[in-house]
Protein backbone atom coordinates (compact mmCIF):
# COMPACT_ATOMS: atom_id res chain seq x y z
CA UNK A 1 0.00 0.00 0.00
CA UNK A 2 1.00 3.64 -0.26
CA UNK A 3 1.08 6.39 2.35
CA UNK A 4 1.32 9.76 0.69
CA UNK A 5 4.23 9.58 -1.72
CA UNK A 6 5.76 6.34 -0.40
CA UNK A 7 5.06 2.63 -0.75
CA UNK A 8 5.11 0.87 2.60
CA UNK A 9 5.35 -2.77 3.55
CA UNK A 10 7.71 -5.53 4.58
CA UNK A 11 9.68 -5.14 1.34
CA UNK A 12 10.37 -1.45 2.01
CA UNK A 13 12.36 0.57 4.53
CA UNK A 14 10.26 1.74 7.52
CA UNK A 15 8.13 4.81 6.87
CA UNK A 16 9.10 7.29 9.61
CA UNK A 17 6.76 9.97 10.95
CA UNK A 18 7.70 12.96 13.09
CA UNK A 19 4.85 14.00 15.41
CA UNK A 20 4.92 17.74 16.09
CA UNK A 21 2.05 17.75 18.58
CA UNK A 22 2.18 20.91 20.73
CA UNK A 23 5.94 21.33 20.65
CA UNK A 24 5.55 24.53 18.59
CA UNK A 25 4.69 26.33 21.85
CA UNK A 26 2.07 28.42 20.04
CA UNK A 27 4.56 29.92 17.60
CA UNK A 28 4.06 29.43 13.86
CA UNK A 29 7.70 30.27 13.25
CA UNK A 30 8.65 27.51 15.69
CA UNK A 31 6.26 25.11 13.94
CA UNK A 32 7.85 25.83 10.57
CA UNK A 33 11.31 25.43 12.08
CA UNK A 34 10.25 22.01 13.39
CA UNK A 35 9.22 21.05 9.85
CA UNK A 36 12.63 22.16 8.54
CA UNK A 37 14.49 20.22 11.22
CA UNK A 38 12.36 17.10 10.80
CA UNK A 39 12.90 17.10 7.05
CA UNK A 40 16.62 17.52 7.61
CA UNK A 41 16.58 14.45 9.85
CA UNK A 42 15.29 12.29 7.02
CA UNK A 43 11.65 11.72 8.02
CA UNK A 44 9.06 10.71 5.44
CA UNK A 45 6.18 12.62 7.00
CA UNK A 46 5.21 15.19 9.61
CA UNK A 47 2.00 14.83 11.58
CA UNK A 48 0.02 17.43 13.47
CA UNK A 49 -3.28 17.30 15.38
CA UNK A 50 -6.48 19.07 14.38
CA UNK A 51 -8.77 20.11 17.22
CA UNK A 52 -9.79 22.97 19.46
CA UNK A 53 -10.24 22.81 23.24
CA UNK A 54 -13.99 22.92 22.72
CA UNK A 55 -13.99 19.95 20.32
CA UNK A 56 -11.97 17.94 22.85
CA UNK A 57 -13.62 18.58 26.21
CA UNK A 58 -15.65 20.94 28.42
CA UNK A 59 -14.28 24.13 29.90
CA UNK A 60 -14.27 22.86 33.47
CA UNK A 61 -11.47 22.68 36.03
CA UNK A 62 -12.93 20.24 38.51
CA UNK A 63 -13.41 16.54 39.02
CA UNK A 64 -12.33 14.36 36.11
CA UNK A 65 -11.73 17.47 34.01
CA UNK A 66 -8.71 18.39 36.17
CA UNK A 67 -5.45 16.40 36.12
CA UNK A 68 -4.42 15.43 39.65
CA UNK A 69 -2.07 12.55 38.85
CA UNK A 70 1.35 13.47 40.27
CA UNK A 71 3.03 11.08 37.82
CA UNK A 72 1.56 12.96 34.87
CA UNK A 73 3.57 15.53 32.94
CA UNK A 74 0.42 17.66 32.92
CA UNK A 75 -0.52 17.46 36.59
CA UNK A 76 -2.22 20.62 37.86
CA UNK A 77 -3.90 21.55 34.55
CA UNK A 78 -7.46 21.17 33.43
CA UNK A 79 -8.02 19.21 30.23
CA UNK A 80 -9.31 22.38 28.61
CA UNK A 81 -6.15 24.31 29.54
CA UNK A 82 -3.94 21.51 28.28
CA UNK A 83 -5.64 21.30 24.90
CA UNK A 84 -5.67 25.08 24.55
CA UNK A 85 -1.91 25.10 25.09
CA UNK A 86 -1.23 22.14 22.82
CA UNK A 87 -3.55 22.83 19.88
CA UNK A 88 -2.23 23.73 16.45
CA UNK A 89 -4.33 26.68 15.21
CA UNK A 90 -6.24 25.65 12.11
CA UNK A 91 -5.00 28.66 10.16
CA UNK A 92 -1.46 27.28 10.57
CA UNK A 93 -2.26 24.00 8.81
CA UNK A 94 -1.86 25.35 5.28
CA UNK A 95 1.56 26.99 5.81
CA UNK A 96 2.81 23.93 7.69
CA UNK A 97 1.60 21.69 4.87
CA UNK A 98 3.23 23.93 2.26
CA UNK A 99 6.54 23.83 4.14
CA UNK A 100 6.33 20.01 4.27
CA UNK A 101 5.70 19.82 0.54
CA UNK A 102 8.59 22.21 -0.11
CA UNK A 103 10.86 19.67 1.59
CA UNK A 104 9.26 16.72 -0.23
CA UNK A 105 7.81 15.11 2.89
CA UNK A 106 4.21 14.10 3.51
CA UNK A 107 1.84 16.09 5.70
CA UNK A 108 -1.14 14.67 7.55
CA UNK A 109 -3.07 15.05 10.78
CA UNK A 110 -5.11 13.38 13.49
CA UNK A 111 -8.62 14.85 13.43
CA UNK A 112 -10.55 14.68 16.67
CA UNK A 113 -14.07 15.36 15.49
CA UNK A 114 -16.15 15.64 12.30
CA UNK A 115 -15.45 19.36 11.81
CA UNK A 116 -11.72 18.63 11.81
CA UNK A 117 -12.19 16.01 9.08
CA UNK A 118 -14.20 18.48 7.00
CA UNK A 119 -11.48 21.09 7.37
CA UNK A 120 -8.65 18.70 6.51
CA UNK A 121 -10.56 17.65 3.40
CA UNK A 122 -10.39 21.27 2.19
CA UNK A 123 -6.59 20.90 2.38
CA UNK A 124 -6.76 17.63 0.44
CA UNK A 125 -4.65 15.67 2.92
CA UNK A 126 -3.69 12.28 1.52
CA UNK A 127 -4.31 10.15 4.61
CA UNK A 128 -5.40 10.36 8.26
CA UNK A 129 -4.43 9.20 11.74
CA UNK A 130 -6.80 8.08 14.48
CA UNK A 131 -5.22 8.66 17.88
CA UNK A 132 -5.22 5.90 20.50
CA UNK A 133 -7.65 7.77 22.73
CA UNK A 134 -10.11 8.08 19.83
CA UNK A 135 -9.98 4.45 18.69
CA UNK A 136 -13.31 3.86 20.42
CA UNK A 137 -14.90 6.85 18.65
CA UNK A 138 -16.72 4.82 16.03
CA UNK A 139 -18.58 7.83 14.53
CA UNK A 140 -15.22 9.60 13.97
CA UNK A 141 -13.68 6.50 12.37
CA UNK A 142 -16.73 6.18 10.12
CA UNK A 143 -16.41 9.83 9.07
CA UNK A 144 -12.71 9.48 8.22
CA UNK A 145 -13.22 6.17 6.41
CA UNK A 146 -15.85 7.73 4.17
CA UNK A 147 -13.17 9.95 2.64
CA UNK A 148 -11.81 6.76 1.06
CA UNK A 149 -8.26 7.68 2.09
CA UNK A 150 -5.75 5.49 3.96
CA UNK A 151 -6.04 5.45 7.74
CA UNK A 152 -3.42 4.94 10.42
CA UNK A 153 -4.95 3.87 13.73
CA UNK A 154 -3.08 3.77 17.03
CA UNK A 155 -4.03 0.90 19.34
CA UNK A 156 -2.85 2.10 22.76
CA UNK A 157 -5.18 0.90 25.57
CA UNK A 158 -7.41 -0.93 23.08
CA UNK A 159 -8.71 -4.45 23.61
CA UNK A 160 -8.73 -6.85 20.67
CA UNK A 161 -12.50 -6.38 20.32
CA UNK A 162 -12.12 -2.58 20.23
CA UNK A 163 -9.50 -2.89 17.50
CA UNK A 164 -11.81 -5.24 15.61
CA UNK A 165 -14.69 -2.74 15.82
CA UNK A 166 -12.45 0.08 14.57
CA UNK A 167 -11.03 -1.93 11.67
CA UNK A 168 -14.43 -3.27 10.60
CA UNK A 169 -15.97 0.21 10.77
CA UNK A 170 -13.19 1.59 8.58
CA UNK A 171 -13.53 -1.21 6.02
CA UNK A 172 -17.32 -1.07 5.84
CA UNK A 173 -17.21 2.68 5.22
CA UNK A 174 -14.83 2.73 2.30
CA UNK A 175 -11.30 2.58 3.72
CA UNK A 176 -9.24 0.05 1.79
CA UNK A 177 -5.79 0.77 3.27
CA UNK A 178 -5.28 0.54 7.03
CA UNK A 179 -2.18 0.71 9.21
CA UNK A 180 -2.40 -0.29 12.86
CA UNK A 181 0.23 1.10 15.21
CA UNK A 182 1.24 -0.77 18.35
CA UNK A 183 1.26 1.91 21.02
CA UNK A 184 1.66 2.25 24.76
CA UNK A 185 -0.35 5.29 25.78
CA UNK A 186 1.90 6.46 28.60
CA UNK A 187 4.02 9.62 28.45
CA UNK A 188 6.85 8.71 28.57
CA UNK A 189 6.33 4.97 28.17
CA UNK A 190 8.38 2.24 29.84
CA UNK A 191 10.09 -0.06 27.29
CA UNK A 192 9.07 -3.00 29.49
CA UNK A 193 5.48 -2.23 28.54
CA UNK A 194 6.12 -1.94 24.79
CA UNK A 195 5.06 -5.56 24.15
CA UNK A 196 6.41 -5.49 20.61
CA UNK A 197 5.49 -9.12 19.98
CA UNK A 198 1.96 -7.77 19.54
CA UNK A 199 3.03 -6.36 16.16
CA UNK A 200 3.15 -9.82 14.59
CA UNK A 201 -0.16 -10.74 16.18
CA UNK A 202 -1.86 -7.61 14.81
CA UNK A 203 -0.61 -8.37 11.29
CA UNK A 204 -1.77 -11.99 11.47
CA UNK A 205 -5.13 -11.16 13.04
CA UNK A 206 -6.20 -8.23 10.89
CA UNK A 207 -4.22 -8.70 7.68
CA UNK A 208 -3.11 -5.06 7.55
CA UNK A 209 0.17 -3.16 7.71
CA UNK A 210 1.41 -2.70 11.28
CA UNK A 211 3.82 -0.23 12.81
CA UNK A 212 4.78 1.47 16.06
CA UNK A 213 3.74 4.69 17.74
CA UNK A 214 6.47 5.07 20.33
CA UNK A 215 6.59 7.18 23.47
CA UNK A 216 9.68 5.60 25.05
CA UNK A 217 12.93 7.49 25.35
CA UNK A 218 15.76 6.54 23.00
CA UNK A 219 15.82 4.44 19.85
CA UNK A 220 16.02 0.85 21.10
CA UNK A 221 12.29 0.19 20.91
CA UNK A 222 11.87 1.44 17.31
CA UNK A 223 14.85 -0.66 16.20
CA UNK A 224 13.42 -3.76 17.89
CA UNK A 225 10.01 -3.09 16.33
CA UNK A 226 11.48 -3.52 12.86
CA UNK A 227 12.51 -7.06 13.76
CA UNK A 228 8.89 -7.68 14.74
CA UNK A 229 7.67 -6.46 11.35
CA UNK A 230 6.91 -2.77 11.94
CA UNK A 231 6.66 -0.95 8.61
CA UNK A 232 5.70 2.48 10.02
CA UNK A 233 7.35 4.26 12.97
CA UNK A 234 6.02 7.40 14.63
CA UNK A 235 7.89 9.41 17.28
CA UNK A 236 7.36 12.84 18.81
CA UNK A 237 9.79 15.44 17.50
CA UNK A 238 11.18 18.67 18.95
CA UNK A 239 14.11 20.89 18.11
CA UNK A 240 15.32 21.03 21.73
CA UNK A 241 13.75 19.34 24.74
CA UNK A 242 14.98 22.27 26.80
CA UNK A 243 12.58 24.53 24.87
CA UNK A 244 9.74 22.97 26.84
CA UNK A 245 6.27 22.24 25.57
CA UNK A 246 3.50 19.82 26.41
CA UNK A 247 5.26 16.82 24.85
CA UNK A 248 8.90 17.90 24.85
CA UNK A 249 9.94 15.62 27.72
CA UNK A 250 9.41 12.47 25.62
CA UNK A 251 10.21 13.94 22.21
CA UNK A 252 13.37 13.33 20.20
CA UNK A 253 15.75 15.98 18.92
CA UNK A 254 16.89 16.17 15.26
CA UNK A 255 20.20 14.33 15.63
CA UNK A 256 18.50 11.59 17.65
CA UNK A 257 15.82 11.26 15.00
CA UNK A 258 18.44 11.04 12.27
CA UNK A 259 20.29 8.33 14.17
CA UNK A 260 17.05 6.42 14.73
CA UNK A 261 16.25 6.46 11.01
CA UNK A 262 19.74 5.24 10.15
CA UNK A 263 19.50 2.42 12.68
CA UNK A 264 16.00 1.23 11.80
CA UNK A 265 17.10 1.11 8.17
CA UNK A 266 20.13 -0.96 9.16
CA UNK A 267 17.87 -3.23 11.18
CA UNK A 268 15.63 -3.68 8.16
CA UNK A 269 18.62 -4.51 5.95
CA UNK A 270 19.91 -6.96 8.56
CA UNK A 271 16.68 -8.99 8.54
CA UNK A 272 17.34 -10.11 4.98
CA UNK A 273 16.05 -13.57 3.99
CA UNK A 274 16.35 -17.10 5.33
CA UNK A 275 19.83 -18.06 4.12
CA UNK A 276 22.39 -20.79 4.78
CA UNK A 277 25.87 -21.07 3.33
CA UNK A 278 28.13 -18.40 1.93
CA UNK A 279 27.05 -14.87 1.30
CA UNK A 280 28.84 -12.88 -1.37
CA UNK A 281 30.96 -11.01 1.17
CA UNK A 282 31.95 -14.28 2.86
CA UNK A 283 33.58 -15.71 -0.26
CA UNK A 284 36.87 -13.97 0.58
CA UNK A 285 36.75 -15.36 4.11
CA UNK A 286 36.26 -18.97 3.05
CA UNK A 287 40.02 -19.43 2.59
CA UNK A 288 40.49 -18.96 6.34
CA UNK A 289 38.34 -21.94 7.34
CA UNK A 290 40.12 -25.07 8.61
CA UNK A 291 41.35 -27.85 6.32
CA UNK A 292 43.91 -30.66 6.25
CA UNK A 293 47.54 -29.68 5.63
CA UNK A 294 50.83 -31.53 5.59
CA UNK A 295 52.44 -30.32 8.81
CA UNK A 296 55.91 -31.90 8.35
CA UNK A 297 57.89 -32.77 5.21
CA UNK A 298 56.91 -36.21 3.88
CA UNK A 299 58.57 -38.54 1.38
CA UNK A 300 56.91 -40.46 -1.43
CA UNK A 301 55.23 -43.56 0.00
CA UNK A 302 55.33 -42.26 3.58
CA UNK A 303 52.26 -43.02 5.69
CA UNK A 304 50.11 -40.09 6.70
CA UNK A 305 49.70 -39.81 10.47
CA UNK A 306 49.01 -37.36 13.25
CA UNK A 307 52.73 -36.52 13.10
CA UNK A 308 52.71 -35.16 9.56
CA UNK A 309 49.15 -33.93 8.84
CA UNK A 310 46.99 -31.52 10.85
CA UNK A 311 43.66 -29.72 10.64
CA UNK A 312 44.60 -26.04 10.55
CA UNK A 313 43.80 -22.75 8.88
CA UNK A 314 43.67 -21.80 6.00
CA UNK A 315 41.08 -23.76 4.06
CA UNK A 316 42.67 -24.84 0.79
CA UNK A 317 43.10 -28.50 1.74
CA UNK A 318 40.63 -31.34 2.22
CA UNK A 319 37.76 -30.70 4.58
CA UNK A 320 38.40 -31.70 8.22
CA UNK A 321 35.68 -34.36 8.05
CA UNK A 322 38.10 -36.49 5.95
CA UNK A 323 40.89 -36.40 8.55
CA UNK A 324 40.33 -39.89 9.93
CA UNK A 325 39.78 -41.24 6.40
CA UNK A 326 43.23 -40.16 5.17
CA UNK A 327 45.15 -41.35 8.25
CA UNK A 328 47.16 -44.41 7.19
CA UNK A 329 47.13 -43.58 3.47
CA UNK A 330 50.39 -43.04 1.53
CA UNK A 331 51.88 -39.91 0.00
CA UNK A 332 52.16 -40.18 -3.81
CA UNK A 333 55.20 -37.89 -3.91
CA UNK A 334 57.49 -35.80 -1.76
CA UNK A 335 55.58 -32.92 -0.15
CA UNK A 336 56.84 -30.01 1.90
CA UNK A 337 55.43 -28.80 5.18
CA UNK A 338 52.57 -26.38 4.47
CA UNK A 339 51.18 -28.27 1.42
CA UNK A 340 47.37 -28.45 1.37
CA UNK A 341 46.28 -32.09 1.21
CA UNK A 342 44.14 -33.22 -1.74
CA UNK A 343 42.96 -36.58 -3.04
CA UNK A 344 45.44 -36.54 -5.93
CA UNK A 345 48.33 -36.43 -3.44
CA UNK A 346 47.47 -39.67 -1.62
CA UNK A 347 46.82 -43.31 -2.33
Amino acid sequence: MKLGSKDIGLNHKPYVIAEMSGNHNQSLDKALAIVDAAAGSGVHALKIQTYTPDTMTLNLAEGEFFIKDKKSLWEGKSLYELYKEAMTPWEWHAPIMERCHKHGIDFFSSPFDATAVDYLETLNVKFYKIASFELNDIPLIKKVAQTGKPMIMSTGMATISEIYDAVETAKKNGCKDIVLLKCTSAYPADPKEANLKTIKSLRETFGVEVGLSDHTMGIAVPIASVAMGATVIEKHFTIRRSDGGVDSAFSMEPQEFKQMIEEVNRAKDALGDVHFGLTESELRSRVFRRSIYISEDVKKGETLSAKNIRVIRPGLGLEPKFYETVLGLKAKDDFKKGTPLSWDKIS
